[in-house]
């Protein structure tokens, strides 16, 4: 488990990557915080590192498509 301020750090970190995103694009966010939450677990703690991270991860995301 993350610290309160590592928590807010990934929080934030998917919330700007996924500003684009609808809310209801569930899958798309959800492959986004795993991917996120995997690199943190691993020691990427940095603010670069986990955009970098989030948006190549938001690139392969699974789309909903109408």
């Amino acid at each position: 488990m993350f610290d309160a301020e590592t928590t807010a750090l990934l929080r934030a970190v998917l919330d700007e990557v996924c500003e684009s995103v609808s809310r209801y694009e569930t899958s798309a966010r959800t492959h986004v915080a795993f991917t996120i939450l995997e690199a943190a677990s691993k020691g990427e703690t940095s603010v670069d590192g986990l955009k970098r991270i989030g948006v190549n991860a938001l690139r392969e995301a699974p789309t909903v498509r109408h």
